[in-house]
């Protein structure tokens, strides 16, 4: 139904007068159409490609180049971007800076994306930091984490608790676990957990010092999924599955529980989502195998179906939602 569907039918309920109705469609047709976001799509994914692009052609050309070239082009890259995106910056505010500069906020991304591509090309062919990883993972989080409260960028802060993780991936786990792809250990699981929660802490804390308290969403969104996706493991994996199980749904009540205060669809499905899967890994462990396990089954799953249809129809009650 279009807009004159919509007006038609008002005037014939007598609910707005015919020079209104032509005043408002004629509006809704000339009216200008922004093509705001979809340019800042455009921009980012013309940064992520450039970026791309320029490790495809340092990694196509490596024996052909010169060593010192290539570290002073990129070199030169993030020193041009940075400068730019200091040039043009808001004034620091620990409030939500409103209408920053487009290009101090491209500029920015692609100063950091190049100082990834720099840090990796120097360790890669000079060993630069020699053996000690971690100070591969830990400078960039350090970097990303000042630029991203200085310049009120969420893009880079979500590169920074990215590169936090890994800093503390290296630093407690040998190298073998990553040569092996074993990240199923509880030393693992239980830093990621930690690691999780620190970061949901933090966003907790944000918003109540009301210190750039926008960041929260960054913080809460991936330390919860970070400590949740660890304690799952935990639950399929572990010899202590009931642990992680109880981790599990303690993280879920506290997440469904600041959806409410909050009323965020998104953190209560997520709450209710890893519950619900934990819970049912839990019944069918404990359940007997025997000949009406699948009558049981199938109860179960259409019983839980009928759940979550009834769940999604009552989530604005529940959210306390106005319609």
């Amino acid at each position: 139904m279009d807009i004159s569907d919509i007006l038609n039918k008002l005037e014939e309920k007598k609910h707005i007068e015919e020079n209104t109705k032509y005043v408002i469609e004629s509006y809704e047709n000339t009216k200008l159409f922004s093509l705001h976001y979809e340019l800042r799509l455009l921009l980012y994914l013309g940064i992520l490609l450039l970026s791309s692009g320029l490790g495809v052609v340092i990694y196509q050309n490596i024996d052909s180049l010169a060593h010192s070239v290539i570290v002073a082009a990129i070199s030169f890259l993030v020193l041009i971007s940075f400068t730019l995106a200091f040039w043009k910056r808001s004034a620091f505010s620990w409030l939500e800076v409103k209408n920053t500069n487009t290009l101090s906020d491209f500029s920015l991304l692609l100063a950091c994306l190049s100082f990834l591509t720099l840090e990796g090309y120097l360790q890669y062919q000079y060993q630069f930091f020699g053996e000690k990883y971690g100070l591969v993972t830990f400078i960039p989080a350090v970097l990303f984490f000042f630029c991203a409260y200085f310049f009120d960028h969420r893009g880079v802060l979500s590169m920074a608790i990215t590169a936090l993780a890994s800093w503390v991936g290296v630093s407690i786990a040998p190298f073998s676990a990553f040569s092996k792809n074993d990240f199923t250990t509880s030393q693992f699981i239980l830093t990621a957990i930690a690691l999780g929660l620190f970061l949901s802490a933090i966003a907790l804390l944000s918003e109540y010092k009301n210190l750039k308290k926008h960041f929260a969403f960054s913080y809460l969104l991936m330390g919860s999924n970070l400590a949740l996706i660890a304690a799952l493991t935990g639950v399929f994996n572990s010899t202590i599955p009931y642990f992680y199980a109880f981790v599990v749904w303690l993280i879920s009540y506290g997440l469904i529980f600041y959806a409410q205060k909050k009323q965020s669809y998104l953190f209560f499905l997520m709450g209710v989502l890893f519950a619900y899967i934990v819970f049912t890994k839990v019944f069918f462990d404990i359940m007997p195998m025997n000949d009406i396990t699948f009558w049981i089954t199938a109860y179960y799953f259409i019983g839980s179906g009928i759940g979550v249809i009834t769940l999604l129809t009552k989530l604005k009650h529940i959210l306390k939602i106005k319609k």
